[in-house]
């Protein structure tokens, strides 16, 4: 059955139909959303149980207008299934089978009331066309975003993810790239790896995109072909995001957009994949944590941000910890955030050197290595140089900086005692409400015991 072609109803020939629905007057106007149609009741009542109940329970014999509320898709989905209902030729396609499913639904044109009503033509098209595609799927899903709730209560998402899903893992196969092809293979290979459904799923609002990842990753899709459509999908959706606000501590409440954005931002790391070893670029995981900050998003989401990226904090360079603040009346930089990821970055240490002493190999990376806390000793004296010359950073916080991590995570002091030499050397020349003698002279007896 080639579904892309007219589908006439059986009883109704098109010159007949088309002549009726222009040349003779109807008996009936029907209203959707302020649009009226003039049509006849027995097209109408012969595929329509809903219509066919509102005439027949009216004690006005002669009713000549009906109403019908809140129409999924609107007027053109109703003309389409007033067409149907006369018999008169049109496509159903991607575009309009979800709304003209919805429409079937509301309208109840079922086969309780004629065979081969409209309900069972798309209830068939989507299972015999569009579930077959992986492309058609989410263009039909994308369609159901504005037909919410009745879409969900008929069942045309779920339908839709599961294909999607499903499409997804064959494709997979199909294409003969095995995951070691993948994860050994050039750059050229991994994108082949990964472009072919990463793009399609970005038109989808962060609800539905939340469903159709989770039933990929519980359907066998690989690891990195989610996490490269989670990247994705972030460009995509919070591109220029607190672009007028960096630097500019005086922001203003969230507005609409924000607040939509946080959700995104919230939605996305639930999604990320729970191994510790997933390939999730290091620097993808500051750039949310960033826009975390930026839309306000809830603890539990920057923390997981802050976990994951303490795992690999020794892979980082100094630009990453540069994260601007947003406070106002503080230090430029969020320092407190790093703070935090190095906590996580010992946490992780002590455990991991705790499962050595039990025998037990860590997962991921391996046992940290002393060249690890090195490699962060030697990250972290840089980022204390960085900031030290922000009149607006505190002793305690600095103070907080140096003394988070521990002594022999240093083989030298130098890039400390440098960072030290610029902090205090900014403290005598710049005067401010932060930096008064007393503490001046506190930082001075501190730096003096180092």
């Amino acid at each position: 059955m080639v579904w892309e072609q007219s589908v006439p109803s059986p009883n109704f020939s098109t010159s007949f139909a088309n002549r009726i629905f222009s040349d003779v007057a109807g008996d009936i106007t029907i209203v959707v959303d302020g649009e009226s149609f003039l049509l006849h009741k027995f097209p109408l009542v012969a595929r329509s149980g809903k219509i066919r109940k509102l005439v027949a329970d009216t004690k006005n014999a002669s009713l000549s207008k009906l109403e019908l509320p809140n129409f999924p898709g609107g007027p053109e989905a109703f003309e389409l299934a007033a067409k149907f209902c006369y018999g008169l030729n049109f496509e159903i396609t991607t575009t309009n089978v979800a709304p003209l499913r919805c429409a079937a639904e509301y309208l109840e044109m079922t086969e309780d009331c004629r065979e081969e009503n409209l309900v069972e033509r798309t209830q068939t098209y989507l299972t015999q066309v569009v579930c077959q595609s992986l492309d058609k799927s989410v263009e039909v899903l994308s369609a159901c975003e504005s037909l919410l709730p009745l879409a969900d209560e008929i069942g045309i998402p779920d339908t839709c993810i599961s294909a999607i899903a499903r499409n997804a893992c064959r494709e997979q196969l199909v294409s003969g790239l095995s995951r070691l092809d993948c994860n050994s293979g050039s750059l050229e290979l991994r994108d082949r790896c990964l472009e072919w459904w990463v793009e399609d799923l970005s038109v989808l609002g962060i609800e539905f995109y939340h469903r159709v990842i989770s039933a990929m990753g519980q359907s066998g899709v690989r690891t990195d072909s989610i996490v490269a459509s989670l990247m994705h999908y972030a460009q995509t959706s919070l591109k220029g995001i607190g672009k007028p606000q960096i630097w500019n501590p005086a922001r203003a409440n969230p507005s609409i957009g924000e607040n939509g954005q946080k959700a995104i931002v919230e939605s996305l790391v639930t999604l990320f994949p729970t191994e510790k070893s997933s390939s999730i670029p290091l620097n993808f995981l500051f750039g949310m944590t960033r826009v975390a900050i930026m839309v306000d998003a809830t603890l539990a989401c920057r923390l997981e941000l802050e976990r994951r990226i303490a795992y690999r904090l020794e892979m980082a360079l100094l630009d990453d910890l540069l994260i601007p603040s947003l406070q106002t009346g503080y230090s430029l930089f969020d320092v407190d955030t790093i703070h935090r990821i190095l906590v996580h970055f010992l946490q992780r240490i002590e455990e991991e050197e705790e499962n050595e002493e039990c025998g037990y190999e860590s997962e991921g990376m391996g046992s940290p290595s002393h060249g690890s806390l090195l490699k962060v000793g030697r990250l972290v004296d840089a980022y204390l140089a960085e900031i030290a010359p922000d009149p607006y950073l505190s002793l305690p916080k600095f103070i907080a900086m140096i003394e988070v991590l521990p002594d022999y995570a240093r083989v030298i002091d130098d890039g400390l005692y440098r960072a030290i030499d610029i902090y205090l050397k900014v403290s005598f020349l710049v005067i401010t409400p932060y930096s008064s003698a007393i503490p001046l002279r506190s930082s001075i007896t501190y730096f003096a015991s180092i």
